[in-house]
């Protein structure tokens, strides 16, 4: 498989990310939490799912900047919103984002349940790579607005773990 390159938007920071099976090793997904929709200004967030070790800066790492994001305990697409239902028995989980230090766009994400896994802003990733990694699913589809379709042929989940 030919790598997979992506940048910041301002192109000080890019990277690679190199996998031998991509569709056993990448999942592109869309979800529709609060968080996400805050975080991205939009609807929703589009993410890939890919081994740590799989991603590597190859120029501009020190302008690499994390954003730790307290989640609360939650698991309900709300992340962090007063008065809604509170999961996993108050655990309190840290969401870190990096970003660029110079343009401020964003580049991956990664929590305490992430595992040996970063979520890649799936917008950073050249246009062929991107094809290379299209979605398969939606997560939080309760929380889609009424005005954005479900989108044919994906995987429909209405919670994160559902």
């Amino acid at each position: 498989m030919t790598p997979l390159p992506g940048r910041c938007a301002c192109g000080a920071i890019r990277f690679v990310i190199s996998l031998t099976d991509p569709d056993a090793q990448a999942r592109t997904s869309i979800c529709h939490c609060h968080a996400c929709k805050r975080f991205t200004g939009g609807e929703h967030a589009v993410t890939t799912r890919v081994p740590r070790s799989a991603f590597a800066f190859t120029r501009g790492a020190e302008h690499v900047r994390v954003h730790e994001a307290d989640m609360g305990s939650r698991s309900d697409g709300d992340r962090g919103e007063e008065g809604e239902g509170q999961a996993g028995g108050g655990r309190k989980s840290a969401l870190h984002r990096e970003f660029c230090g110079v343009c401020g766009g964003p580049l991956l994400e990664y929590g305490p349940n992430a595992g040996d896994n970063i979520y890649v802003f799936y917008g950073t990733l050249e246009d062929h790579a991107r094809g290379q990694v299209e979605p398969r699913g939606e997560f939080f589809c309760r929380l889609r607005d009424p005005w954005m379709p479900e989108i044919e042929g994906l995987f429909q989940k209405q919670e994160i773990n559902e």
